[in-house]
């Protein structure tokens, strides 16, 4: 299977996508996997939700691009991202905290996901960076309008058009990190809740709705799906799977 979810002995439910040999890339299933995880802790009494990758190198490397690519045509994209975003949408509005657990590099995709939940622990090793720009996309799944409530609009942009693979250390200065770590990566995940102010569910919940409280729900719907078909028409010209290709091509002559 292409995810595991997991009771903690903490109170928070975890996703782990297990897909190592991708880098834990996402696929439709581990599509299906996060949806699962976030109805389950809606309806259960569960603190929250942690979502990280499996072993210490990839948290999520983005979409997979052996399955993804053969997407051609803007309704076709449209199609695929607009699924995703549905579902990073659901992530974001969880009336429960959630984490992303960045155990290893996050890059394209991978930092939409982890834009979409309230905190970012990360292991003092990992990487990230939104680089979708350098696929000559935008971000497709409505990361880049998550990443505009979690930052400063300036630090957020900076992320989003300069395209590159950031350090921990810089992202945590950045703001994009909350928490760094060191050692296992279950150690960080505990030493990470132990910053929080309280795991008393009905607390966590409380302050979850004062922050919720503050967005309106249908215009960051409607921003999320603009920037969905924004990602869409430039998915289907020539520029960008010209770029995938010249990608997939350069990765395979390495191999």
């Amino acid at each position: 299977m292409a995810y595991e979810i997991i009771e903690l002995k903490e109170g928070f439910l975890q996703f782990v996508i297990k897909r190592h040999e991708r880098r834990n890339a996402v696929n439709f299933e581990v599509m299906d996997g996060l949806q699962k995880a976030i109805d389950t802790v809606k309806k259960s009494n569960h603190l929250g939700l942690v979502v990280t990758g499996e072993g210490d190198k990839a948290f999520c490397s983005g979409g997979d691009l052996s399955v993804f690519h053969k997407l051609k045509t803007e309704e076709e994209a449209y199609a695929m991202l607009s699924r995703m975003a549905n579902i990073l949408y659901d992530l974001f509005m969880l009336p429960k905290p959630t984490i992303a657990l960045i155990n290893g590099i996050a890059i394209g995709g991978g930092c939409e996901i982890a834009a979409a939940c309230d905190f970012r622990f990360a292991h003092s090793g990992a990487r990230a960076g939104f680089v979708q720009g350098n696929l000559a996309i935008t971000t497709g799944w409505g990361g880049g309008t998550m990443l505009l409530e979690r930052m400063s609009s300036s630090q957020a942009l900076s992320m989003l058009m300069k395209a590159k693979i950031y350090e921990a250390s810089e992202l945590k200065e950045m703001g994009f990190i909350d928490f760094m770590y060191e050692g296992s990566h279950l150690e960080g995940l505990r030493s990470g809740l132990e910053t929080m102010p309280s795991i008393e569910t009905d607390v966590l919940q409380a302050y979850k709705q004062i922050v919720l409280s503050r967005r309106d729900p249908l215009k960051l719907k409607e921003q999320v799906l603009r920037e969905v078909r924004q990602c869409s028409i430039l998915w289907e010209k020539d520029a960008h799977h010209e770029k995938v290709n010249r990608f997939i091509n350069r990765k395979n002559s390495n191999i």
